[in-house]
């Protein structure tokens, strides 16, 4: 089984509390609409998030005027940000650049050909012939379909080293000009980062949790509650308002079946990895499972100290619980994500 060597997590240095974002960006709103800026601070205050990170310092922000200047803003900031994440990942799993056989990178907020781990891939001092899987469009579930992924590839080299970068900068995909609610509450709700993860396959001696099994799921007739709409502004959110109640009819139900498969109950996992969807999706998650407030505690804090990170957010999550100490031998964790399809993937870990 593919076990995980190391996970890094990397903030933008630009940190800004809920408030002084909220304020910011109405500020940057061409029409000065009252109700939407009422609207969006009332979100703000109610999405569970405290401070944020910015890829850019605020005051940049009145300089993107068009999808080429902030797709350009990305790609330079998002490559440092996933160079230091993958740095860092590779340095605490004590293994050299040059061993790195496959490279998997998961973005939503930005576009690049080349893809952003072939820049990196010289700069890190990975092989010329290391082999790259670039994925778009999964949105917050992609870092764990990242992990399903390398997990895939890692069967076929038992002996082989994988690493996952996951690299979102949510503030450079602002529509100044939206005032919809889909909108604004996405504005109160998502921050910047990047997260990296290091994964061996069964050969390789490793200490870290291994990757039982994972399962994707797409859910039919939901295609237009979660994604994007690709304009001459750039990315613009759709998020529906149902998609706390489809968690409720349709992803308690798949969790459970997932684990019974492996004759196990939600009560038998010891370590809930989440994605922060936000406070509704954490408290609906909670309920249907019949959680302890404990359970999704990392979720939660993570969510409130960075925001929801899309894809990025799991690994930091990861990253947090194993930095609090590993759980028993033994024990089993859950890696779950929600994402655009509307598609759920999950990722059985065992210590």
């Amino acid at each position: 089984m593919t076990r995980i060597a190391a996970v890094h997590g990397v903030l933008p240095a630009h940190r800004y509390g809920q408030r002084e974002l909220a304020g910011a960006v109405a500020a940057l709103r061409p029409d000065g609409d009252g109700h939407a800026r009422a609207l969006a601070e009332r979100f703000a205050a109610g999405a569970g998030v405290e401070f944020r990170h910015l890829a850019l310092p605020l005051e940049r922000f009145a300089e993107l005027d068009g999808f080429g200047r902030t797709n350009d803003a990305w790609l330079a900031a998002a490559a440092e940000l996933a160079e230091r994440a993958a740095a860092g990942a590779l340095r605490e799993a004590e293994l050299p650049p040059e061993q790195v056989d496959f490279v998997v990178s998961t973005t939503v907020t930005g576009v690049a050909a080349p893809s952003l781990e072939a820049r990196l891939a010289p700069r890190l001092g990975l092989r010329e012939d290391v082999r790259r899987l670039p994925l778009f469009g999964l949105g917050c579930a992609g870092g764990a379909a990242g992990v399903a992924a390398v997990d895939d590839l890692l069967a076929g080299r038992p002996g082989g080293t994988a690493l996952l970068l996951a690299t979102e900068l949510c503030s450079l995909t602002l529509q100044r000009a939206d005032t919809s609610t889909a909108n604004l509450l996405a504005t109160a709700l998502f921050g910047d980062g990047a997260g990296a993860l290091v994964a061996v396959g069964d050969a390789v001696d490793c200490a870290g949790p291994e990757v039982v099994a994972t399962r994707s799921r797409l859910y039919p007739g939901t295609e237009r509650l979660l994604g994007w709409e690709v304009g001459d502004s750039g990315f613009r959110i759709l998020l529906g308002a149902e998609l706390p109640e489809l968690v409720r009819l349709f992803v308690g139900e798949e969790v459970s079946s997932f684990l019974a498969a492996h004759d196990l109950k939600p009560n038998d996992v010891t370590a809930w990895v989440c994605h922060p969807g936000g406070p509704r999706v954490l408290d609906v998650l909670q309920d249907e499972l019949g959680l302890p407030a404990a359970a999704l505690a990392p979720s939660r804090a993570s969510l409130a100290r960075c925001g929801n990170l899309s894809s990025a957010s799991v690994l930091h999550i990861l990253r947090d619980v194993l930095a609090a100490g590993p759980p028993p031998p033994g024990s089993y964790g859950l890696m779950l994500a929600l994402g655009p399809g509307f598609a759920s993937e999950l990722i059985l870990l065992r210590w």
